[in-house]
């Protein structure tokens, strides 16, 4: 097996062979090893490969490399999943551009019954806030075996694996990089919580610093490994709407929370909508009604309490909001800023969450009301 594994690993060290070419690679010879074996005018015969990159294979310094990265693996007891292994996630699987090899530490089920991601942008409002922590929340209530895939980058990832990690759903972290680090590094402690409830994904082999380029790569992964990919909040370009357009062209389900035309950080979420790239959705009831999932319907829509959406400061303003409404009956929105001493903005915010909750319904000419 040890043997078998070092092939493998070589195979995605060949310089100029991507994940296409190694599946090619793969169907023409069967298998990682029967490639190192061949002779190089075999090699050169396979469309696309050529003398440059026949060469590249016979290169030793490869299996050289590929020896370190197995040492490794085997130093820390890391799990490697091959393409054409029954443990190689299913649904990425499927994904023409698939990575050939992935690197796993963790406990949590790759190929787990239900699975989700959630990404969003990196400069999360209040609201994208209580939105992650609402739809997990509400989804870890209704499936508990639920599992949420995110980048662990900063807003909405680690704020989804957070929750995730609260509520007690297992949840995995697609990393830009190598097993030997974590980037950022503010993240770690978060990280090795995950180990334990969760894990750690990558095709990056040891030594792979998380270059920019890498992100956009491991996105990939992201959108393919789940059933569905749920975009928080997103301005108007992102990395979370390079996944969105990934899972769109997988076919796999893409969803996005609405938001204000003002708010830049729903820009991208409403403008996917728009296109009809993704749904359009409120609530978890929302989103497993979409795709499906046979869940009981009288706990599927019990929306929670309103005190248990909101945490701290956040909760103590939504009640003060309610209670000026219940005393005034309508108010204008800048009479509310006045009342609560509040930026316009940030009002706007929170005046949205509870429209988004159903406690409040905007009125023609920027006027407010509890339902």
């Amino acid at each position: 097996m040890t043997d078998q594994l070092l092939y493998q690993i070589g195979l995605t060290m060949i310089n100029g062979v991507g994940n296409i070419m190694g599946r090619q690679l793969l169907q023409a010879f069967g298998s990682a090893e029967a490639v190192f074996a061949e002779k190089r005018a075999a090699l050169e015969r396979i469309p696309g490969i050529g003398s440059v990159i026949a060469a590249n294979i016979k290169d030793p310094d490869v299996l050289r490399r590929a020896e370190k990265e197995l040492d490794f693996v085997e130093k820390h007891r890391i799990d490697c999943y091959f393409m054409t292994e029954a443990g190689y996630p299913k649904r990425l699987r499927e994904c023409e551009d698939a990575p050939v090899m992935l690197y796993y530490k963790g406990n949590a089920d790759l190929n787990a019954p239900r699975i989700i991601s959630i990404v969003g942008t990196r400069n999360a409002t209040d609201y994208g806030k209580s939105l992650t922590e609402k739809l997990i929340g509400e989804l870890a209530a209704l499936i508990p075996d639920l599992l949420v895939i995110s980048g662990l980058a900063y807003g909405i990832d680690i704020l989804a694996h957070r929750a995730a990690l609260k509520h007690r759903l297992p949840t995995v972290a697609v990393l830009a990089h190598g097993l030997d680090r974590i980037y950022p590094f503010v993240h770690k402690g978060t990280a090795a919580e995950m180990l334990a409830a969760g894990g750690l994904l990558t095709d990056f082999p040891s030594q792979t610093t998380p270059d920019k380029v890498n992100f956009v790569k491991r996105n990939r992964i992201v959108a393919g490994l789940p059933d569905a990919t749920i975009i928080i909040e997103s301005a108007e370009k992102g990395g979370s709407l390079i996944t969105a357009d990934l899972a769109f062209s997988y076919g796999r389900e893409v969803f996005a929370f609405p938001g204000r035309v003002t708010d830049t950080c729903s820009q991208g979420c409403n403008r996917i909508i728009r296109q009809n790239k993704a749904e359009l959705i409120t609530c978890a009831a929302d989103l497993i009604s979409s795709i499906g999932w046979d869940v009981e319907r009288k706990t599927l829509f019990s929306p929670p309490p309103m005190p248990s959406l909101f945490a701290g400061k956040e909760n103590d303003d939504h009640h003060r909001v309610i209670t000026l409404l219940r005393e005034k009956n309508e108010l204008h929105i800048n009479q509310l800023a006045v009342e609560m001493d509040m930026p316009v903005h940030r009002l706007s915010t929170l005046l949205f969450e509870l429209e988004m909750n159903n406690a409040v319904k905007a009125m023609p000419g920027s006027m407010y009301k509890l339902l």
